[in-house]
């Protein structure tokens, strides 16, 4: 509703418009620029990923290579982040690519882990950071001081 209140093209899907190319030819209709999934959790298909290379990133709750992969989103990976005793976590922003959270790193910046934290509060304070860093550096890809792929 967001979207279409601010004339975006946007379209809903599910799982098996994802997997059996729907979803390709809805974003082929918006012929983007960059794809930016914001913490997607499904595996994106490769089919997606060729026909759009070096144009689609996600972020992740960690620094990345840790804390990544298979299973490894939200409350699992502040939970792993504070049962690890590390000092500092982040966020990822990557580019996308078969395995999950495996693609190029296009950016990090790290997020203090307090000697009180739960998972819950660590949780929170990353996101908040999540927030802004997404709106940062896709701005810097935007404006050309990011190039994805190498």
């Amino acid at each position: 509703e967001r979207a279409k209140k601010l004339q975006i093209p946007c379209f809903v899907f599910d799982k098996i418009a994802l997997n059996e190319g729907g979803v390709l030819e809805e974003i082929q209709k918006i012929k983007p620029d960059l794809i930016v999934l914001a913490g997607f959790l499904w595996m994106f298909p490769a089919a997606i990923i060729a026909h759009y290379p070096n144009k689609v990133v996600n972020i992740h709750p960690a620094l990345l290579p840790n804390y990544g992969g298979k299973g490894m989103y939200g409350m699992n990976v502040h939970t792993a982040v504070i049962a690890a005793h590390e000092k500092e976590t982040g966020v990822t922003i990557h580019r996308v690519s078969a395995e999950y959270d495996s693609g190029e790193i296009v950016a990090q910046t790290t997020v203090p882990v307090l000697e009180k934290d739960t998972p819950e509060i660590l949780a929170a304070r990353v996101l908040d950071r999540e927030h802004e860093f997404l709106v940062e550096v896709i701005s810097d890809i935007v404006e050309g001081k990011i190039i994805l792929g190498k």
